[in-house]
C-alpha cells in the first residue's frame, strides 16, 4: 500500500516537472519542431537541382546571423525563415513588428520579412564573388496560423512551400557555381555551441536596448523622435522622420 502511494506520488511529481519544463521551453520546442517539419518537406526536392542546408550560422563583420534553411539551386539561392505560430498573424511589408492574435491575447513578433532581409545581407557578405546570384527570400508559417498580412514578398503556408520554390524555374547558376557556393556556405557554418549561445544573447540585448529607446521616445533606427499617432488599429508611436524612416512601436 505504502509502495503504491509512493509510486503514484513519484509519477505525479514527474508529471509536474515535465509540464514545468515544457512550459519553460515551449517556444524553443515549437521552433525546433517547426524547423524540422520544414526540413522534411524540403528533403522532397530533387537533390541534383537543390542543395539544402538546415540551421546554419554565419559571421560577417563581427555579426552573426542564424538562418533556418538555405537552398542553393540552379534557379537561385532560397533563404527560408520558418515561423511555427498559431492564431491570426497581422502585419505589413514595411512594419517593424507583426502581431499574433489568439482570442483576446496579442503578442508582437519581429517582422520576419525584415529578419530574412538581414540573413540575405549576411549571405551576400560571404558570397561577394558571385555577383550574378539571385536571392529568393521566403517566410513560411505553419497551417495552424491564419495569415492576414499585406505584402508582396513570399509569405506562405508550409503546405505551399514546394510549389512556391518550384515556380522559380529559370536556370541562372551553373552546376559548378552551385557546388562552389554550397561548399563555401557549409565551410563557414559555425557549429560551436558557445557561439550560438552568444548569438541568442546578443539578440536579447539588442531587444532590451531598443525597448529602452522606445520608452524614452527615441527611434532605435535613426534616433529621431517618436510621436504618438492614431491608426486604424489604435494609438502607436511613429518616427518623426517618416516617410524616410518608417519605424513604429
Amino acid at each position: 500500500m505504502i509502495f503504491k502511494m509512493f509510486t503514484e506520488l513519484w509519477y505525479l511529481w514527474a508529471l509536474v516537472i515535465i509540464v514545468f519544463f515544457y512550459s519553460l521551453f515551449k517556444p524553443k520546442i515549437k521552433g525546433y519542431l517547426g524547423e524540422k517539419a520544414i526540413a522534411v518537406i524540403l528533403s522532397r526536392l530533387d537533390s541534383e537541382k537543390y542543395k539544402i542546408i538546415n540551421d546554419i550560422m554565419i559571421e560577417v563583420n563581427g555579426k552573426t546571423s542564424q538562418i533556418d534553411h538555405v537552398i542553393v539551386s540552379n534557379y537561385g539561392i532560397f533563404v527560408i525563415e520558418t515561423k511555427n505560430y498559431k492564431g491570426w498573424i497581422l502585419g505589413e511589408e514595411r512594419s517593424e513588428y507583426w502581431t499574433q492574435v489568439i482570442y483576446k491575447r496579442k503578442e508582437r513578433l519581429y517582422n520576419p520579412i525584415r529578419q530574412n532581409y538581414g540573413h540575405i545581407q549576411a549571405l551576400k557578405g560571404i558570397l561577394e564573388a558571385y555577383s550574378n546570384v539571385v536571392f529568393i527570400p521566403i517566410v513560411v508559417f505553419s497551417v495552424n496560423s491564419n495569415l492576414k498580412i499585406k505584402t508582396t514578398s513570399e509569405v506562405v503556408y508550409s503546405v505551399n512551400l514546394l510549389k512556391t520554390i518550384k515556380k522559380y524555374n529559370q536556370e541562372i547558376i551553373s552546376n559548378k557555381e552551385k557546388d562552389e557556393i554550397f561548399s563555401k556556405i557549409v565551410a563557414l557554418n559555425i557549429v560551436d555551441k558557445d557561439s550560438k549561445k552568444k548569438h541568442i544573447s546578443d539578440i536579447r540585448q539588442n531587444i532590451i536596448e531598443k525597448n529602452v529607446q522606445v520608452s524614452h521616445d527615441v527611434c532605435p533606427r535613426c534616433n529621431g523622435q517618436l510621436l504618438k499617432r492614431k491608426g486604424k488599429n489604435g494609438e502607436f508611436k511613429g518616427c518623426s522622420n517618416f516617410p524616410k524612416c518608417r519605424f513604429t512601436a
